[in-house]
């Protein structure tokens, strides 16, 4: 097996693969991810409803709906080389991802803000992986309890396994970055209960 420098800490949950993935997948999945049909839903914040400062577009299994500030998604069918790469990381490390967010970060004006991953239809005690293409931008994480923050720069090929519990203590953000033009994928692999969000559905755990 290829390996790769890793940058990671006993004391944090998570560990930073720089270069996981070489040149040419990089230049397959950009090219794949160039002809992906983004949107920019409206989502709801404090009660208001609000443009996202970035495009995305959620891939999936059958069922496996995804819902984060007053908004469910469908999945889109999984494309040919994000699906090779769930398949890639499901190799390396046995991750069983079942659904892809990808966002699309046209320049340093598109952002996310603070939150954390921790919707209630993820499966319990899952890791997420986040893989980063084109512009390297700042990731940053901060500790719910301390305000501690750590800055993670980014770049393209690089792979962020996030380990449970990291979405229950950690926030995390990409700030505006205003001097940079390129633009950044991220494809973030989850594992979620399948019909989660179905009618009748017993799997829910609230």
């Amino acid at each position: 097996m290829r390996q790769w420098p890793l940058i990671e800490s006993l004391d944090e949950p998570w560990t930073w693969i720089k270069g996981y993935l070489s040149a040419k997948q990089q230049m397959l999945l950009i090219e794949e991810a160039e002809t992906y049909p983004y949107e920019r839903p409206e989502v709801t914040v404090y009660g208001k409803g609000h443009r996202i400062p970035r495009t995305q577009i959620w891939f999936g299994d059958d069922g496996v709906e995804y819902q984060y500030s007053g908004l469910l998604v469908s999945p889109a069918p999984w494309p040919y080389y994000a699906r090779r790469l769930k398949d890639l990381l499901r190799r390396d490390f046995g991750l069983m991802s079942n659904g892809l967010l990808v966002n699309r970060y046209a320049g340093g004006s598109d952002c996310m803000g603070w939150h954390a991953d921790d919707e209630v239809e993820l499966l319990p005690g899952s890791d997420i992986a986040s893989v980063s293409l084109g512009e390297g931008r700042d990731f940053v994480v901060r500790h719910n309890r301390t305000g501690q923050k750590r800055w993670l720069y980014l770049e393209s090929g690089d792979l962020l396994l996030m380990h449970f519990p990291m979405q229950q203590q950690w926030q995390h953000s990409v700030p505006k970055r205003l001097r940079q033009q390129g633009t950044r994928w991220n494809f973030t692999f989850r594992s979620l209960i399948p019909d989660f969000h179905s009618p009748g559905s017993n799997t829910s755990f609230i």
